[in-house]
């Protein structure tokens, strides 16, 4: 495979181990990414047909295959149930639904439950913010109505009412016309190393399977999974636009997002807030969080090839930029925070800057900046970025973006 000939951090200097972390950057050393725009056998990508017929796959059998995973195919019919509605939520301006979604196609099953807002102020069906949350639907906001998880919490304990609203400026979303939908993430998976058995993945083995293949999807691929069986039912839902789905999420949900975006070509938006390694940041670039220390930290995230290149990053086929790539033509938003090194900022920045010869040659406009933007100045080209003040978090700052990002993108 042909490389990039752009190389980044000239200085090659002694790796450090693979489960430490540098924050400097003149230890980053040098390293060449594999080009989106060359195909394995060398021969150069120089049409959009040749991108969406044979590059386009040949990548996302290479992430299926060495890092997220082979995820199981969509069941062949949606079973739902909306289980509340109150048209009068959030002091009126607001519909709220909740909707039981039957992960399987089969009841009984395991299921996931689906919290949806949308804006009572509309004359069409309203687009959607669609993201997974951390700690039971309950958290995003102080609303007595929503029904409290009973699925696995890190403490043992519900999540608290309210905990996260910080998170999810769920007014500010419907006073600028989008609904807003979430699902708790650890119905689908438990976010534990031992969270397999309890997660829709052992449902969906093929006759026989006992445990997963080397190349079979974990966490990651069980949530990005998860939130297409959400988009499934907005399908359904002649309340919202399914056509305008924004798929977004902070942190191990930002990659979720984005492994999203990549494997489901509906979603119209896909957002990465502070997403980091195994999201937006390149992992061959030696700073913050590895691809050893992650595996080790979060071994149910990846697949189990994933784990063969812990101590040897640059013979990956792939890198996260490859990731943004999948996501063309259709707009994506990667933001980052000042204070949030181990996410690597700068090279989250540098993965969107080379996905954009991809987005070129699909006719738009890719990144809007060669440079790296100083604090708070976004950039809302067809690839958007940020970079905040403060520290790994998703704050109203980095919604205003979302939302500006999707006006213009998205109406």
């Amino acid at each position: 495979m042909r490389l990039l000939t752009l190389v980044f951090a000239c200085t090659l200097l002694p790796a450090q181990g693979p489960n430490e972390a540098n924050y400097d950057e003149a230890k980053v050393g040098a390293y060449k990414l594999p080009d989106p725009l060359t195909m394995q056998n060398g021969a150069a990508v120089n049409s959009a047909g040749m991108w969406h017929k044979q590059r386009r796959p040949e990548i996302l059998r290479l992430f299926e295959s060495q890092v997220y995973g082979k995820s199981a195919p969509a069941p062949k019919k949606l079973e739902f149930e909306v289980t509340s509605r109150d048209a009068a939520a959030l002091g009126g301006t607001a519909t709220r639904k909740e909707v039981t979604v039957w992960l399987t196609g089969k009841r009984p099953g395991p299921v996931m439950s689906l919290l949806l807002y949308i804006p009572n102020q509309r004359q069409k069906p309203a687009p959607v913010f669609l993201g997974m949350n951390f700690g039971g639907n309950q958290t995003i906001g102080p609303d007595p109505g929503i029904t409290e998880s009973k699925a696995w919490t890190r403490d043992g304990k519900p999540g608290a009412r309210g905990a996260s609203a910080s998170r999810w400026p769920v007014e500010m979303a419907l006073k600028r016309g989008y609904a807003v939908a979430t699902v708790y993430y650890s119905e689908v998976f438990p976010d534990h190393k031992d969270g397999l058995a309890g997660s829709i993945i052992p449902h969906l083995y093929r006759p026989g399977q006992t445990k997963p293949d080397a190349d079979d999807w974990g966490a990651i691929g069980a949530w990005a999974w998860a939130l297409s069986r959400a988009l499934d039912y907005l399908e359904k839902d002649k309340d919202v636009d399914a056509k305008r789905v924004a798929v977004h999420g902070h942190s191990r949900l930002g990659k979720t997002s984005l492994w999203a975006g990549a494997t489901d070509p509906r979603f119209a938006v896909v957002i990465s807030n502070d997403s980091g390694e195994g999201g937006a940041a390149l992992a061959r670039r030696n700073f913050g969080e590895t691809v050893a220390r992650i595996n080790t930290s979060f071994p149910h995230w990846f697949c189990d090839n994933f784990k063969a290149f812990n101590t040897r990053v640059a013979d990956l086929p792939v890198d996260q930029h490859m990731l943004i790539a999948l996501i063309a033509p259709r707009p994506v938003y990667v933001a980052s925070a000042e204070e949030d090194r181990w996410a690597d900022p700068r090279g989250e920045f540098l993965s969107a800057k080379a996905a954009s010869p991809v987005y070129k040659l699909l006719g738009k406009d890719g990144l809007g900046a060669n440079e790296w933007p100083g604090i708070h100045q976004p950039v809302h080209s067809t690839i958007g970025y940020h970079i905040r003040a403060g520290k790994h978090d998703m704050t109203a700052y980095d919604w205003e973006q979302y939302l500006t990002f999707a006006d213009k993108h998205m109406r």
